[in-house]
């Protein structure tokens, strides 16, 4: 009997679409991951205990930071516009006591090193002198493989947990749908995302001070941020914060000048090193350290595991231990500069990490970036990045391997190749061994929870122009914001820190003073730390400095040379500036050579100026709108001024007048003035006449 045929089949249906996730309770869209993992927790990392490491595991951290490490092909995504040099490392005082470390037993010993300096926010096509955070990256080749020692020239940090830290760096990066600002803080997305985030507001200060527009790489200051560990041959530990100092003293520029010098000369600071090298003037740092014990960090008023605070000077002393000299230029920008590699993670045995939340996923974070930007697991055999000490593994194969690993093993342990690379107990990195406890959490710690004390304590610790320089920066930029609501958060948080602050900047945008925002805890009054100050440790120096002298035909020869000289002896450099750049016939008839054509040297590329030439001359000088505004701009800018000659039509064109009892004018009426200008000028700036050209609210 036929069977029956076999009824049809219905159309497979097609899966339902789950949507369930895309909206929470108020409406709003469900945070996920790329798989559509919803997110509970998009502000703290998973950690053991809320002081605990990060953990490996959080796989909500390592794709959020893998898709940012790898968003920009092949530039950096942040200190894009960097600057380097060659130099090495002598160790001044032994630290055998607190490391095992090599490099830092033996006084007097020197390890070659290549440090880094960059700006943040840019891209390797923007400008030197951008407000900006700068970085201070120093990679030591020692004698037990790479350290490196990577920080920035501010010793706090915007927040508190690596989660956020991809948030922060789109929030500060040019806006995405219009490409701009480049190398900016002054828009919308970059101070909405600060207004909601009180942690920032200690790093805040800093980067609103003068800090943040250094006169050169060689006057910064340098740290390590995070606070890590050296561990002794007893197998104990000791705390300890990095610190650069320079030894020609730190420097910044007003944010005027930052702004001319930009277009004047994009490479300012790029140029400025690599002049500075190239004449045999060696930048040069002391490397300080903050050492202290597990029992005094638990005495602090502060968790020295959290980013966004300081150890003051007063409570750790810097202790002097070594010296940086850079004295080597690069040989190629693109192989040295831009392909080195930093990373936090590469330390020597002797040396150990924190559970600073912010550095462990640093740790993660630097190797993955330079896999994906160098190409592929093999950067390190680039001649920048490679150790200068043996090295070898059984790490085969990958993209760019450029060498030829010969032999069947490439696997241990194995019985093939007895002398083969093998771990070694004794010689090997070893990690301090910490006693960790505690659930998976996602919690922030308790004492992480002040964010304006050290805040306020840095704003106090400023002299009065530095004060005001940071109520300018606030008011510039926030009057770039266009959200009202933005700029009146950031101005509620501003209060805590300090209420005659936020009413002068209120008063500069024109806008009301709000309430105070809530705090989470108490803001305490903490004592001033003078070291927190760049005017208040200035030192009286040239060194490094330059001088610009605007030289008319027929100048005193004996009158330059004595400025030449003067200027040197404090450490200093003269470069002339003249109508044309084929020379200036002085009135002994020598023809003086020049560096600057008057509309190409203004006066903003120099640390003091002069002018010198008789009446003729000076009469002429008086005509030429850049010569007006090389010294209107000298003024403005609070310098010096040698004058050396008539140069009333100059002075009077400009709308200045030199008998005003301003100390920043120095006759320079015969060679002998020439000691007391330089000496004037090595003081610094004349902030009394700050009030005059830029008054403040």
């Amino acid at each position: 009997m036929a069977k029956s045929p076999p009824s049809p089949s219905k159309a497979p249906t097609a899966p339902r679409a789950e949507t369930h996730q895309t909206a929470d309770d108020s409406g709003g869209v469900v945070l996920t991951t790329n798989q559509g993992i919803p997110v509970s927790d998009n502000q703290n990392a998973l950690t053991v205990g809320p002081r605990g490491p990060t953990l490996l595991e959080d796989f909500v951290l390592r794709e959020k930071i893998t898709h940012f490490d790898h968003e920009r092909i092949p530039e950096r995504i942040v200190h894009a516009r960097g600057s380097a040099a060659h130099g090495y490392f002598e160790l001044t005082q032994s630290l055998a006591a607190y490391t095992t470390a090599d490099f830092l037993q033996r006084p007097g010993d020197r390890v070659p090193v290549f440090a880094r300096f960059s700006t943040v926010a840019g891209g390797a096509g923007s400008v030197d002198l951008p407000r900006d955070v700068r970085g201070f990256a120093v990679k030591f080749y020692t004698g037990q493989g790479n350290f490196d020692l990577v920080g920035n020239n501010i010793p706090v940090f915007f927040i508190q947990d690596a989660m956020k830290f991809p948030d922060l760096v789109h929030a500060v990066k040019m806006e995405p749908h219009t490409g701009y600002p480049q190398a900016a803080s002054a828009h919308d997305n970059f101070w909405d995302f600060i207004s909601l985030t009180p942690e920032s507001f200690h790093m805040i200060m800093w980067a609103m001070s003068d800090r943040a527009i250094p006169r050169s790489l060689r006057m910064m200051e340098g740290f390590g941020v995070h606070t890590f560990r050296m561990v002794n041959a007893e197998g104990a530990s000791t705390f300890v914060k990095w610190h650069w100092r320079p030894t020609i003293g730190s420097q910044s520029v007003v944010w005027d000048e930052a702004v001319k010098i930009s277009g004047a000369d994009p490479d300012f600071h790029r140029r400025d090193l690599h002049e500075a090298i190239k004449a045999g003037d060696f930048p040069e740092w002391e490397l300080g350290l903050q050492l202290f014990t597990q029992d005094e960090a638990d005495g602090f008023d502060f968790d020295v595991l959290d980013p966004t605070k300081i150890i003051p000077e007063e409570v750790v002393p810097l202790i002097v231990v070594g010296r940086l000299v850079l004295d080597r230029n690069p040989d190629n920008f693109f192989a040295e500069t831009e392909q080195v590699a930093f990373c936090p993670a590469n330390i020597v045995p002797g040396l150990d990490f924190s559970n600073d939340p912010l550095l462990q996923g640093r740790l993660f974070s630097y190797l993955d970036t330079q896999l994906i930007r160098l190409g592929g697991p093999n950067f390190h055999q680039i001649p920048i990045n490679a150790p200068k000490c043996p090295f070898a593994n059984h790490q085969r194969d990958g993209h760019m391997q450029m060498m030829v690993p010969k032999g069947r093993v490439n696997y241990e342990p194995n019985s093939f190749d007895p002398q083969g690379p093998r771990e070694s107990p004794s010689l090997g990195f070893r990690t301090f061994p910490s006693r960790e406890e505690g659930d998976k959490v996602r919690l922030r710690p308790e004492s992480f929870a002040d964010h304006f004390s050290q805040a306020r304590q840095f704003y106090l610790s400023q002299t009065p122009p530095e004060q005001d320089h940071i109520a300018a920066a606030l008011i510039f930029e926030l009057s770039k914001v266009e959200t009202p609501a933005v700029r009146e958060r950031v101005l509620s948080r501003v209060i805590n820190i300090d209420k005659a602050l936020a009413t002068r900047v209120a008063k500069g945008l024109g806008m009301p003073l709000p309430a105070p925002a809530e705090t989470p805890v108490g803001v305490k009054d903490l004592p001033p730390s003078p070291p927190l100050s760049l005017l208040a440790k200035a030192k009286a120096t040239l060194a490094g400095r330059k001088v610009g002298v605007l030289v008319a035909e027929g100048a005193d020869a004996r009158l330059l040379a004595a400025v030449t000289k003067a200027v040197k002896a404090q450490g200093g450099k003269v470069e002339v500036v003249a109508e044309t750049i084929g020379g200036v016939t002085l009135d002994d008839g020598t023809l003086q050579p020049v560096h600057h054509r008057v509309d190409g040297g203004p006066s903003v590329l120099f640390d003091a100026v002069a002018v010198i030439g008789p009446k003729p001359g000076a009469e002429r000088l008086g005509g030429m709108a850049a010569a007006q505004t090389f010294v209107r701009d000298a003024y403005g800018h609070l310098k010096v001024i040698g004058v050396g000659g008539d140069f009333t039509t100059l002075f009077h064109k400009a709308g200045l007048t030199t008998d005003d009892n301003d100390a920043g004018f120095v006759g320079l009426m015969k060679p002998a003035d020439a000691k007391t200008f330089a000496d004037r000028a090595a003081a610094g700036r004349i902030w009394e006449r700050e009030p005059k050209v830029r008054p403040l609210p």
